[in-house]
Formats: C-alpha cells, structure tokens, sequence
C-alpha cells in the first residue's frame, strides 16, 4: 500500500468524487472484467463496472488500497464532474508540423475568440505534461465524452469518462494539482458547445445557387459532403481540414467567400456542431487557407 495514494484517494472523494483503483503505474482500471465477473460482491446481482462501483466511500476506500498502490481513477459522471483534457501533440501524429499548438493552447485561443478569459478552477498537470481541468457539470444536463469537439487535442470526460487523480504516477511522470482549490462551474458559453444535439434527418446535400468556376464548386460540393459524414469524434477537425482546402479558390477569386461559409456552416451544423464552433473554426480555416494560398500556376 502507498500512504500517499491513499491519501490522495481519499482527498478526492472528501470532495465528493468517486473514485475507484486504477492498475499501479497506469491508467487502467484495476477491477475485473464483465467476461471474469465472480458474480459475488458488489456483482452479486450482475456484473459492475468501474463507473459503478466508484465510491466515496472512506471504508471502502481504506479496503481497496491496502491490496496495492493503486492509482486514482474519478469517475466523471457520479462525481457531477466535466474535465476538459488539454493534450499535448503526439510527435506520430503531426508529422510535418513541430509547430503544431497544445491543447492548452487552442483552448486559449478558443477563449479568446469567445471573449472570455481561460476559466480559473482546479487544474491537474498530466503526467505528459497536459492539463485537465475540473468543472462542476450543470444540473439536469447529462453531458457525454466528446473527442476534438471543441478543438484539436482538447477532450472532455463526463458520464463514461475518468481521469486519472492527481497523486497517480505512471512511468511518464505524475498528475500533479497545479492551480484552484476547488472545481468551478461549467460556463454557460462551453456547455452550449457541448450539449447533446438531436441527430439530423438524413437528406440530400444542397448549396447555395451560385456563381463560380465548376472546379470551384465540385470542390466545394465534395468537401461538404466530407463533413456530413464525417465520424463524430472527427467532426471539427474534418470541417477545419474540407475549409481550408477550399479557401484557395476563394483566394483566386473563383468563388464568394460568403457562399463558402454558408455552405460550411449549414454542414457542419447539420453534422451535429453548434452554430459557434462552426463559425469559429470555418473562419479561422478560410482565414489561414487564403493567407498561404500559393498563384493558381503554381499550384
């Protein structure tokens, strides 16, 4: 047993987190498997996962991290918690791009353009050197993982999500609490961005009636159609990538850019992306697109 992952165990669910044993130096969890259930226990009556079986719970606590060094794992949604993971680039990941920006980074930047300052809460340094940040989850609103949803290497954890406690090592470094004592409500401004969205009916692509050269157009069409079938956990990401492809044609003057927003708009949101994230990130894409659009013979 390891006092001071006990201690930090502990320390979360003094918080009124729920926290369960994660595999010593890693961030798996520790318990068993629906395939190797006992059917005993807390499964008595069926199998439990971890999500379940987290607990604040000092007695229970005690009992599990006496067996071994467990880490900490808190389980987002029985907490009330949405942590918003600010990742690091992975070198395999952005080849070609040293200078590819952190999520806490991105995070800034998003901030920024929303007008608000970078929210101060309980902050974790990851053992690789990113950033979780703790927020109250808003009542009556069951929020879910999301994967680049607000931007490029920022994810969120919520009902079936967990993130490794501060405390917890593992062979890269350990989680450390960096800033803020206690975990302030989500903003209004990153629940919008977050909420559940009803899936949209199926139905035919269509673009604006417009002028404009048939390369232009064709790329524009295909692109679109990129975004509306773009996987979920890919969705800004895709819309950020199909913009920037078609912002050289706006550079040439082959086509409007306001006609391009708009059918980027009416994709991405059609895609299940709220009205502000669509607008912000086709902007930015368009934006960067022009600006490093090389002459149409050159290209």
């Amino acid at each position: 047993m390891s006092k001071d992952l006990l201690h930090a165990a502990l320390d979360a669910a003094g918080r009124g987190w729920h926290v369960f044993p994660l595999r010593p130096d890693t961030k798996r969890p520790a318990l068993h498997g629906e395939a190797a259930c006992p059917r005993t226990g807390p499964c008595t009556t069926g199998h439990l996962k971890w999500e379940q079986r987290a607990t604040t719970d000092p007695a229970r606590i005690h009992a599990a991290w006496q067996r071994a060094p467990f880490n900490v794992g808190i389980a987002c949604g029985p907490s009330g918690l949405l942590v918003v993971d600010l990742d690091m680039p992975k070198t395999q990941e952005h080849k070609g791009s040293q200078d590819a920006p952190c999520g806490a980074a991105t995070f800034e930047a998003l901030c920024e353009r929303a007008g608000h300052a970078v929210p101060d809460t309980y902050r974790v340094r990851t053992a690789t050197g990113g950033q979780h940040l703790y927020f109250t989850a808003p009542a009556g609103v069951r929020l879910a993982n999301t994967a680049g949803t607000i931007g490029e290497l920022i994810d969120t954890r919520a009902w079936g999500g967990y993130v490794v406690a501060a405390g917890s090592t593992t062979p890269a470094g350990t989680y450390e609490a960096v800033s803020g004592s206690v975990a302030a409500p989500l903003p209004e401004w990153l629940q919008t961005i977050l909420k559940p969205h009803p899936k949209p009916s199926a139905g035919p692509l269509r673009l604006p009636v417009v002028d404009g050269s048939r390369a232009a157009l064709s790329a524009l069409e295909a692109e679109c159609a990129a975004v509306a079938t773009a996987p979920d956990k890919q969705r800004n990401t895709t819309l950020n990538r199909c913009a920037f492809k078609v912002g050289r044609f706006v550079a040439w003057g082959d086509i409007p850019r306001h006609v391009v927003e708009a059918a980027f708009q009416g994709a991405g949101e059609a895609r299940g992306l709220t009205a502000a994230e669509c607008r912000a990130t086709i902007r930015s894409a368009l934006d960067s697109s022009i600006r490093k659009a090389r002459p149409r013979e050159a290209a």
